[in-house]
């Protein structure tokens, strides 16, 4: 038996309770992780709360985390014991110890940090598909890019950057508009003293963003629209502020012949090679130091509840982490 934080009931974080759970033994094509650390989401809030539906209960939140393989199943030849990995999309990290199916694992580079990668995983590679995929951004590109200061905008500002695009963010007080502007925005418009539509027009001089990205949801509807240039992108990936309302497709064509799309990781990472891809550009940048990972909080596993608190109480910054040590 080893620790684990154990749902038993849908409510408020304090449901999040130290318990005991067997992770078991690696089957064929899986891994048993000694987990470091295992990061913190809105992902595990929507679970806890039961906007996304957990398929058994009781259960063991947690979708990304980082550890060192201790057993390996049949016919794992990927990794061994004793490498370094870090995993997204696993269930129930949350744990000392966890199962997982080894081919949604990456072994660590050197050049990655264990802790770095439990926070950087499910985040990053969030940022990959976002500014990779879903819309190539490049040189020439203006973005916005709402929760700047959060774990995933603080990782997309540098790696946008990086790209060559001109990136605008928002943030909900003068220092998490400070910390954006040192993690590669241009400009960052504080949300509560400034119409943050109004100012991504004055940015661009009235030409407004190729791509908007939204994880907030509620709050930034339908004004993320009024951001975007004719024929522009409208990412909505996320839902921190509330659930977005029932939309009627037909303010696209009245906003300016505007797309929309409702993305997820695990819809750009669901083959091998996927995953790969997406981790593999992530380190890169990492090692390369186009992208640094800001630790903003550390948690102990016996303090989950506070950390989910902090989080839905938008008091944290960058990525947080849950130690196990």
């Amino acid at each position: 038996m080893t620790r684990a934080i154990v749902i038993n009931q849908l409510g408020g974080p304090e449901v999040l309770q130290l318990g005991e759970r067997d992770p078991g033994r690696p089957g064929p094509g899986q891994i048993r992780v000694r987990q470091a650390a295992a990061g913190l989401n809105f992902i595990d809030v929507y679970f806890r709360t039961g906007l996304y539906k957990s398929a058994e209960m009781p259960f063991v939140p947690g979708k990304e985390g980082a550890g060192t393989v201790e057993e390996a199943g049949e016919g794992v030849f990927s990794v061994a014991v004793g490498d370094r990995v870090a995993y997204s999309g696993a269930n129930g990290t949350y744990a000392d110890a966890i199962v997982v199916e080894a081919d949604k694992v990456a072994k660590l580079p050197a050049g990655v940090e264990t802790d770095v990668a439990a926070g950087a995983m499910l985040k990053g590679m969030t940022a990959e598909y976002l500014l990779r995929r879903t819309f190539e951004v490049g040189p020439g590109t203006t973005i916005l890019f709402h929760a700047a200061a959060g774990g995933v905008g603080l990782i997309a500002g540098q790696w946008a950057k990086h790209l060559g695009a001109t990136v605008i963010g928002t943030a909900g007080s003068a220092e998490k508009c400070e910390l954006a502007l040192a993690h590669g925005y241009d400009h960052v418009i504080n949300y509560n003293e400034e119409d943050f539509v109004a100012r991504v027009a004055e940015i661009t001089d009235g030409r407004k963003c190729d791509v908007v990205y939204d994880s907030v949801g509620r709050d930034t509807f339908p004004k993320s629209l009024d951001c975007l240039r004719r024929r522009g992108l409208w990412v909505t990936f996320g839902q921190s502020s509330g659930k977005l309302p029932d939309i009627d497709l037909a303010i696209l064509n009245q906003k300016g012949s505007l797309f929309a799309t409702r993305p997820s990781l695990f819809g750009y990472t669901a083959t091998r090679e996927e995953f790969e891809d997406s981790a593999n550009s992530l380190f890169d940048v990492i090692a390369l130091g186009a992208v640094k990972i800001l630790i903003g909080q550390r948690y102990p596993l016996e303090k989950a509840a506070d950390a989910h608190r902090d989080l839905e109480a938008r008091r944290t910054t960058g990525t947080t982490i849950i130690t196990m040590a």
